[in-house]
C-alpha cells in the first residue's frame, strides 16, 4: 500500500511531527509513504517524493513542514478535482493535515467520490469544530 501525506494552509508547529508519525506507523505496517509537495497543489500537479527514514530523520523538533504547503483548493482550480482524482492512481490512501479549507476538500473528496482520505486537524486559530486542541495551537 502507498500512503500519501500532505500539509495544507498556513505553516505551524507540529506538522513535521505528524508527518513523522504517519510515516513511522505506515512503515510498521509495511506501507510505502510519499510526501505530496505543496499541499493540494501537489495532488493537482502530481508532485510526489518518497519519504523514507533518511527524509524524516531529525524532523521531530523542526518547525514547519518538510513537504511544503499551499493554500490551493482543487475545487477552485479548472479541472483540479479531476486531476486530484487521477492522482489516486499513484496512491492507495491520503492523509491530509490541515485546517478548515484543507479538511473541507478532503471531506468532499470522500463524500463525493469515496476517495480514501484521512484528515488530521491543524489550526493556529483553534477554530475547527469538534476539536479542543489541534496541531499548531497551544
Amino acid at each position: 500500500m502507498r500512503i500519501g501525506v500532505l500539509t495544507g494552509g498556513g505553516d505551524c508547529p507540529g506538522l513535521n511531527a505528524v508527518i513523522r508519525a504517519v510515516a513511522r506507523r505506515s512503515w510498521a505496517n509495511g506501507y510505502e509513504v510519499v510526501g505530496v509537495r505543496e499541499g493540494w497543489r501537489g495532488m493537482v500537479e502530481h508532485v510526489f517524493e518518497p519519504l523514507g527514514p533518511n527524509e524524516i530523520s531529525g524532523i521531530l523538533p523542526r518547525g514547519g513542514t518538510i513537504v511544503g504547503t499551499s493554500r490551493t483548493n482543487p475545487y477552485k482550480v479548472d479541472g483540479g478535482v479531476e486531476k486530484v482524482r487521477s492522482a489516486f492512481t499513484h496512491l492507495d490512501a491520503l492523509v491530509a493535515i490541515g485546517g478548515e479549507d484543507t479538511l473541507g476538500v478532503a471531506s468532499k473528496l470522500y463524500s463525493e467520490f469515496d476517495l480514501p482520505v484521512v484528515g488530521v486537524p491543524k489550526t493556529i486559530d483553534n477554530d475547527l469544530s469538534g476539536t479542543d486542541y489541534t496541531f499548531g495551537f497551544d
